[in-house]
């Protein structure tokens, strides 16, 4: 192509980035977890891709890498997709040349088919600074996956997005979008989905005791607890230091210890138990109503193995896990609300290499059995972090939920399984991968956590925390989420929130702010003509107070509110 083509195709897509930013465009949280034989529509329309579903043939699309493209269509229907084909390379395949806007936000994604087997493919934006990974998928022949992903344009300038692999079979390209968004419109969207997924409007009224409602009563409103669980992780430093338990237990509602319940830290001697100090830090938990997320019973990285475990023979160990299993979960069994039964069991097999592919689901269905209303929690790193890292993929993420699933009775439809994901970001996270990993893993139809949230240290560190925090917050797939920052007087494992005298860093004061503003403030209503008085409230525990306007303020009468997504949108109090 023509270096004057090129430009005029540059200067297109910059005019058509610009309308597109001109107007608020809502955020599409739809993605798929199946393989289909047909792809879906481009989201967006495509947004700024010239022809994303190739019916104009290859226009707009160019070679990438000096391999070859050719178009396609399939025999049943018709549809026309592109195919980088005779590749040698990973990087060579289709591109398309866009221009980006600085500081914007675009998501991504693209519905990838292979000529043999399955491969991982990844999204790539090449840019003046370098390659941005923008997301990933296991892409499969005779079927069409989707990818969905995004990034943020550190620059204006022109920038190029082409797919790679590194297996040379022949990648099928279909239904690309990439859309942009300013962080205003970003912002707009977690609002929408927070007055969504975690408030409710709410109208109370006040009657009297023959049942007539009661104009101009005042209604007090306190809002005692959070129905979103928010905590930190915890390190049984907590257990001999007061400052710490105050601190911990004015702010946070949900805890997992760090790591005094692991194996290696309840049996580090073969036949000798000791858990005496999680029984402590569960205690001190409860005595204050945090929930305990049970971390973990079985670590699948071969490097937390202790030395006996590892010289056990197969039937040895056999025999060891099912101990283990059964010692700490007949302990804790309904004093916790999930298990990570089999910590990062994607990125690592030390169980699976002694017992076969099928070791964590096996683990799992004991686990399920032994704590049957707690949720079976997989735990694993960089689905959220890492646009680039082939273990920690979505679809990976969900092939593994369901092989576990599968092994339970009934297919799994009985299983209390959940999503955790770690959450262990670089200094700068990706904030348009973290949706839209979070739109594909909500698939799942599962809840959601996220379990260890750090962000690496780096300019601007509090407002990249800041950023994470928000962002999985308002997803609605989202049902909680616990930092990795338990206290030691000598350092956090990558995150501190306070000093050692328990004074907020700037990282603690973002959470500190995020947890009042994701809370209803107190305030007073008075009743209309018909008694009702409205209000919208984040989901939560509340006191309600009602005074009559022609009763003495201390015959108030006081009531305990619940509100979540299905609970009541009306309440009657009788004054």
């Amino acid at each position: 192509m023509e270096r004057s083509a090129v430009l005029f195709l540059v200067w297109a897509a910059a005019l058509v980035n610009a309308a597109l930013m001109a107007q608020s465009v809502p955020y599409d949280y739809s993605s798929s977890s199946e393989c289909l034989a047909e792809p879906l529509e481009p989201h967006y329309g495509g947004g700024v891709i010239v022809n994303p579903n190739f019916d104009d043939g290859l226009k707009g699309w160019s070679v990438f890498g000096y391999g070859s493209v050719a178009e396609a269509s399939s025999a049943a229907t018709g549809n026309r997709y592109a195919v980088a084909g005779n590749r040698t390379r990973p990087y060579q395949s289709v591109s398309q040349k866009v221009y980006l806007q600085n500081d914007t936000h675009y998501t991504l994604s693209a519905w990838l088919q292979v000529s043999d087997g399955s491969a991982h493919v990844v999204a790539v934006v090449k840019t003046a600074d370098g390659f941005v990974h923008a997301g990933g998928v296991d892409a499969r022949t005779g079927c069409w996956s989707v990818l969905k992903g995004g990034l943020t344009a550190a620059a204006s300038g022109p920038a190029e997005l082409y797919f790679e692999s590194n297996s040379t079979v022949d990648i099928w390209v279909d239904n690309v979008s990439l859309q942009p968004f300013s962080r205003e419109e970003w912002d707009a969207h977690r609002g929408a989905a927070i007055k969504k997924a975690r408030k409710k409007t709410v109208r109370l009224r006040a009657r009297d005791t023959a049942g007539n409602p009661v104009p101009g009563a005042r209604i007090s409103v306190e809002h005692v607890r959070s129905g979103f669980p928010l905590g930190s992780a915890m390190s049984k430093e907590i257990l001999q230091n007061q400052r710490y338990q105050q601190w911990f237990t004015q702010r946070f509602t949900v805890t997992t210890f760090e790591n005094e319940m692991k194996w290696y830290s309840t049996e580090v001697v073969p036949g000798r138990e000791d858990y005496a100090v999680p029984d402590a830090m569960l205690r001190f938990a409860q005595g204050h109503g945090i929930a305990v997320r049970g971390h973990n019973i079985f670590w699948d990285d071969p490097s937390t193995q202790m030395g006996w475990v590892k010289a056990l023979s197969p039937d040895q160990l056999r025999r060891a896990t099912a101990k283990r299993i059964k010692s700490v979960m007949s302990r804790y069994a309904g004093k916790v609300i999930a298990w990570d039964v089999v910590n990062e069991n994607l990125h690592f097999d030390f169980f699976e290499d002694k017992f076969g592919s099928g070791a964590s689901a096996a683990f799992y269905r004991k686990a399920h059995g032994l704590d049957g209303g707690a949720l079976m929690s997989m735990n694993d790193f960089n689905t959220l972090e890492q646009p680039g890292d082939p273990n920690g993929l979505p679809s990976k993420y969900l092939r593994k939920l369901w092989q576990i699933k599968g092994a339970f009775p009934g297919n799994g439809n009985g299983a209390r399984m959940a999503i955790g994901l770690e959450g262990h970001f670089s200094a700068k996270p990706n904030i348009p991968y973290v949706r839209a990993a979070l739109d594909t893993l909500s698939q799942a139809g599962v809840p959601i956590w996220l379990t260890e949230i750090d962000v690496a240290p780096g300019p601007d560190h509090a407002r990249h925390l800041e950023e994470v925090m928000r962002e999985v917050y308002s997803h609605p797939a989202v049902h909680g989420i616990i930092l990795w920052t338990a206290w030691h007087p000598n350092g956090c494992y990558v995150m501190c929130l306070t000093d050692n005298n328990f004074k907020n860093l700037p990282v603690g004061d973002v959470v500190d702010r995020l947890i009042g503003e994701w809370r209803t403030r107190s305030h007073v209503g008075v009743a209309d003509a018909d008694g009702y008085y409205e209000t919208e409230l984040f989901h939560g525990d509340y006191k309600v107070t009602v005074a009559h306007p022609e009763v003495a303020a201390n015959a108030a009468v006081v009531q305990s509110l619940s509100v979540d997504k299905e609970s009541d949108n009306e309440y009657t109090i009788h004054v």
